[in-house]
């Protein structure tokens, strides 16, 4: 028995060493990677006047090779994320990359930008949408990051409206699962909860969970679930409900995890930004089209796409202000604005209505 416990301690040790091996092996490798980062880096500037670093295109098709290629242990998604951080702390080194999204620190929206930029893009907090597409607008911002959909609470008016009056481009998309945690602070006294902070679209997507646990504790609704979050740490009748990136930045207690009535519940991002994206091989493609006051109006729009065979994954109106009774029609489709269906159904639409902008060509999220 001594001498299987002895052979069991010698093979632990061989394994650790050769884990030591491989770890050596991937810090040198990383840095490789890096260093040839930084080559494309003074490549891009010896030969572009005002290089782009950041190709959106680019990286999916990176992701989606290291998700193919992954014979595991590892998951297809664990790989993915971990090939995600070298990018970013690569794409870093060549030139960091300023995000604004819609904040404050720790919302929804930062995670999103965590999850399609990386932990190290430069973030920054700005309050409203509007603000967010003027930042990448003005240059102040290389990217911007805003809500558009929520599966459980619908569109974002807000966002779409601010596409009318804008000339970026859609770049991305990101898909965040939206799980809701119920937070406290350390000066919280669990048993004397009198108020639960949160976004009024959090509290409606937990009425449910909050009706059975907190049925006579009021709901504060406020601008944001990282101001709820921040809110609660100098209060002890309190509560708040946000996500783990706020529960981590406040210093927050997780009392109950992932409220949300519906666990598949799902917020998409857009990213914006001054340039456009290049064909990925999987992507989508978003329009503003303002149609004619006339019968039939909507089928001469929806039939090019049924004729090419192209599948439309959303389709929102909204007012066409200030025009009174007047609405635009903001489509999603499966493709690239230069795939040949693509193009042969927008050419044909263009004709019928009084406008067809293509907002962005973008690759269909990995992560």
């Amino acid at each position: 028995m001594q001498q299987q416990d002895k052979d069991i301690t010698l093979d632990l040790e061989k394994i650790r060493q050769d884990i030591d091996t491989v770890d050596e092996q991937i810090q040198n490798l990383l840095n490789r990677r890096a260093k040839l980062a930084e080559a494309v880096a003074k490549t891009k500037f010896a030969q572009e006047e005002n290089p782009v670093f950041y190709r959106p295109e680019r990286e999916a098709q990176v992701l989606r090779k290291v998700m193919e290629r992954n014979q595991g242990p590892l998951s297809d998604q664990t790989i993915a994320r971990l090939f995600r951080e070298i990018m970013s702390a690569c794409l870093a080194l060549e030139a960091p990359q300023s995000i604004a999204f819609l904040g404050p620190q720790g919302t929804f929206t930062q995670a999103a930008v965590i999850k399609h930029f990386g932990q190290d893009a430069v973030m920054r907090p700005i309050t409203t949408i509007d603000e967010v597409f003027r930042e990448v607008e003005s240059g102040s911002a290389h990217y911007g990051v805003v809500p558009v959909e929520n599966s459980s609470e619908g569109v974002v008016n807000h966002t779409l409206d601010c596409f009318r009056a804008s000339h970026l481009h859609v770049i991305g998309e990101v898909e965040l699962p939206i799980h809701h945690q119920f937070l406290i602070s350390a000066n919280t006294r669990k048993d004397s909860i009198k108020q639960i902070y949160a976004h009024q679209q959090a509290l409606a997507q937990c009425r449910q969970w909050l009706d059975a646990h907190y049925p006579g504790v009021e709901r504060v609704p406020l601008s944001s679930n990282a101001e709820a979050a921040r809110r609660i740490r100098n209060e002890w009748h309190s509560a708040a409900i946000a996500g783990d990136v706020a529960a981590q930045f406040y210093d927050l207690e997780i009392l109950h995890a992932n409220i949300e009535d519906n666990p598949a519940n799902t917020t998409r991002f857009l990213v914006i930004g001054r340039e456009k994206s290049s064909r990925s091989g999987h992507d989508k493609t978003s329009l503003l089209i303002s149609a004619h006051d006339r019968a039939g109006a909507l089928m001469e729009i929806l039939a090019p796409f049924a004729k090419h065979q192209i599948t439309l994954t959303s389709i929102e109106t909204r007012p066409a202000l200030p025009e009174k009774w007047a609405y635009v029609f903001f489509i999603d489709l499966k493709g690239h604005v230069d795939d040949e269906n693509v193009a042969n159904a927008l050419n044909e639409i263009r004709p019928h209505v009084k406008e067809l902008r293509v907002l962005g060509s973008y690759p269909i999220a990995v992560l």
